[in-house]
């Protein structure tokens, strides 16, 4: 219900201000399900794409669409390329009785089209699966180890979850990327995308992979290309100021799930998790994500000196950082306060797996991860 009520009034809101919303995710994260809420109003339509006979129809979109009032859905948008300069047109009209809301799973042709023909015309949410905002607050265990996925969260054990996974990653290799418009061998994608798990949470290293892989720098940064396009991946960049210091300039690889991360690892059980030696990097990319969750569509990045301190995510637009630690009582470290004077943070929050928030110092602050972390600025 929460997650229902939380996306649909940030469509909503969109829709009030734009012609066309574009919903965009990883597969299986819950788009459709979403959308199918609409349709319980009587002037909504709802075309699906991957349905053969629905595809047929949209081969002259233009016929299609032009009679339609209310709310259009049309789910996986990326397959009809012709449909969005046909989708400008109808956005145009002086007596449009339209909106669309679009869904993908993003491509390079998605995304393409969306800033050419739809600037200014379209706004775009990005959708994720569960956080912990939406589960029970004693489930963010299974929700680390299961990840994000509804169907991997919501499985009856943690050897179905596990099994959902690797048929999801198999049929992400196999099919999926072709079918998103990336022209990538199967085999040469799967093997990065493990080599990739090792790297997880770590600076990006292209010529360390390609090297390991026999493939040149830049096939590597294509491979990862298409794994951040797909969700599959985050690249937090660095921040760059003029403090003086050697900072590190290339990107940190996070897995923006949890559970995929697992998979990858080998790790079917919190067991297995909490001995594995990438325990603090999953911990990390978990937590990454949840905070991001709370914040959508804003700027964030990493900061780090090579001289050793660093902050592990910053949001400009907030002068706010976070410190993620998995630790029972985080304590403040020197390291914090350079980063606290470096940055000029109204407020540093020390993120861990508590449940109670205390001082740590001026603008220095221990949060439990399940808090409403919208509240250290609202």
């Amino acid at each position: 219900m929460i997650r229902r009520k939380n996306y649909t009034a940030r469509v909503q809101r969109a829709l009030s201000r734009n012609p066309i919303v574009a919903l965009i995710g990883p597969r299986q994260c819950g788009k459709t399900t979403l959308a199918r809420e609409f349709l319980r109003e009587s002037d909504t339509s709802y075309f699906d794409l991957e349905d053969p006979v629905v595809a047929q129809a949209f081969t002259n979109p233009m016929s299609t669409l032009s009679p339609l009032k209310g709310l259009v859905i049309i789910d996986e948008a990326q397959r009809q390329p012709e449909l969005f300069p046909v989708l400008r047109v109808l956005a145009d009209r002086k007596d449009a009785g339209a909106q669309f809301l679009i869904l993908g799973s993003a491509s390079p042709e998605l995304s393409r089209q969306a800033s050419e023909s739809l600037a200014g015309r379209i706004e775009t949410i990005e959708m994720s699966g569960f956080s912990l905002a939406e589960i029970d607050e004693s489930q963010w265990h299974p929700l680390w180890l299961r990840g994000s996925f509804p169907r991997s969260f919501l499985a009856s054990s943690d050897a179905d979850s596990q099994e959902w996974r690797k048929q999801f990653v198999r049929t992400f290799v196999e099919r999926d990327v072709a079918q998103l418009g990336f022209r990538i061998a199967p085999a040469a994608l799967g093997r990065f995308w493990t080599m990739l798990s090792h790297y997880h949470g770590q600076i990006w290293n292209g010529s360390e992979i390609a090297s390991s892989m026999g493939v040149s720098p830049q096939t590597s940064r294509n491979y990862l290309d298409a794994l951040e396009q797909t969700f599959m991946v985050r690249r937090l960049l660095p921040w760059h100021v003029n403090v003086g210091k050697r900072l590190v300039k290339s990107p940190k690889i996070y897995f923006r799930d949890s559970g995929l991360f697992h998979t990858l690892q080998a790790i079917d059980s919190i067991e297995r998790l909490t001995a594995h030696p990438k325990m603090g990097a999953s911990w990390e990319g978990f937590a990454l994500e949840q905070i991001l969750q709370q914040f959508p569509g804003e700027e964030a990045y990493f900061y780090a000196v090579h001289s050793g301190s660093e902050l592990d995510l910053y949001l400009p637009q907030y002068d706010l950082g976070f410190e993620i630690k998995r630790k029972d009582a985080p304590k403040r470290t020197r390291s914090m306060e350079i980063t606290l004077k470096d940055l000029q943070l109204k407020k540093l929050c020390v993120v861990y797996p508590g449940n109670r928030s205390y001082s740590l110092g001026e603008r220095i602050q221990a949060v439990p991860l399940s808090a409403n972390l919208r509240d250290l600025v609202d």
